[in-house]
């Protein structure tokens, strides 16, 4: 199954725009996982399994597994959320962007060595730093447009052709580099004017917006601007209030349960909104 009908599955079947992000800090584990060799895979094993009926998707963010030294975590990870909870869809948050050969080794490690089903990427350098992805043909391709930091405007904001950066992008994603519906863009929840303009440019394209929860992206105002004419098109990514929902006192080995809590909260006021 590819990127986009296992997204669209999973949003039916799970009634859910909802992407969890696994963001794992050591730092902010449960005391009883401290020091052991397996605390990341562990750590984000019981928060998918706890989410993974009300996610559309789950982004694990490359850089705090590799820079903990735990890639092998990472793969196990991923393995693991496609053996127990088929058809949810795993996006590596890498954002890479290089050309020619070295962007084939990229595409060859998030999807041969990680196993993702889709892979973050930087528009920047143009076509020749996105094509070797686009020939993973079942795989997805999410593209930075307009992103939910604040310094996004630096360049995303300037004027070409009468047009700002990021709607530039956005178009020719639609027009010229989505030939085989791989695609998606990303676009913050901290900017909803942008957002719906984006949706606007693209139609039915999926959304990855992160900036809610400890972003403070607003979900009534993402959700309207952002959502499809059927309701869907979103993948609104919660990482941190979601991992770490369970304060000092009530951790322990109830992360899992405080994490699904929040995760239905949040699911369930997206959906109010749809």
């Amino acid at each position: 199954m590819d990127f986009k009908t296992g997204l669209a599955a999973a949003w039916a079947r799970n009634d859910s725009l909802l992407c969890v992000g696994l963001d794992p800090d050591p730092a902010k584990f449960p005391a009883h996982l401290k020091g052991r060799g397996d605390a990341i895979f562990e750590f984000c094993k019981s928060i998918a399994d706890a989410t993974a009926d009300l996610a559309c998707a789950f982004k694990p963010q490359i850089a705090y597994f590799a820079a903990n030294r735990a890639e092998d975590q990472l793969e196990a990870l991923i393995r693991h959320i496609h053996e127990k909870h088929p058809g949810i869809p795993v996006i590596l948050d890498a954002k890479r962007g290089d050309i020619g050969a070295t962007a084939e080794q990229y595409a060859r490690e998030a999807f041969e060595r990680y196993g993702a089903d889709a892979l973050t990427v930087n528009p920047y350098m143009g076509f020749d730093s996105i094509e070797p992805y686009l020939a993973w043909k079942e795989r997805g391709v999410v593209i930075l447009c307009r992103t939910s930091n604040a310094g996004g405007s630096d360049l995303q904001f300037l004027e070409t052709g009468g047009r700002k950066l990021y709607q530039h992008v956005a178009e020719l994603v639609t027009k010229k580099w989505n030939a085989s519906g791989q695609c998606a863009l990303v676009v913050g929840a901290t900017f909803p004017t942008e957002l719906a303009e984006v949706r606007r440019i693209v139609g039915d394209m999926p959304l990855l917006v992160p900036g809610i929860g400890a972003q403070g992206g607003d979900i009534e105002a993402t959700v309207s601007a952002g959502r499809t004419a059927g309701g869907t098109g979103l993948m609104i990514n919660s990482s941190r209030a979601i991992l770490y929902a369970a304060t000092d006192k009530n951790a322990g080995e109830n992360y899992a349960a405080a994490a699904r809590k929040v995760a239905l909260e949040t699911r369930n006021a997206i959906n109010c909104y749809r």
